[in-house]
């Protein structure tokens, strides 16, 4: 069974940095499209940065100027960089990726099982 394995959340301070991690885990799937989710305490889950197989990326206005999302598709792993973070950054964040056995196969829709992120004043 395919599953996403995320790393690099934890505690960091007002104006830090963290960088999260993506990748499949004990398969030869690959990821295609791909993004990052984050979900608030009594708040809905939302979109925070999203990138295609060719590299095109969105951004929620939230973090535009603030977080990177990229890709290393040598090693199959999927990155958001976060600069610069606020309080109201706190969540647990979640990949979520389109992986294909081949390029012209079905794309499987899967989520990692979140990983907490937590600002501090």
């Amino acid at each position: 069974q395919v599953q996403l394995v995320e790393s690099g959340g934890g505690l960091v301070q007002t104006g830090g940095s963290l960088r999260l991690s993506c990748a499949p885990s004990g398969s030869n799937f690959k990821i295609n499209a791909a993004g990052w989710y984050r979900q608030a305490p009594g708040k809905q889950r939302e979109l925070v940065a999203s990138i295609t197989s060719g590299g095109s990326t969105n951004y929620a206005d939230s973090v535009k100027g603030r977080f990177t999302i990229s890709r290393d598709n040598a090693k199959n792993t999927m990155y958001l960089q976060m600069n610069s973070l606020k309080p109201e950054d706190t969540a647990v964040y979640y990949c979520n990726a389109g992986l294909k056995l081949a390029p012209w196969s079905h794309s499987y829709d899967i989520w990692g099982q979140g990983t907490q992120v937590t600002v501090s004043t």
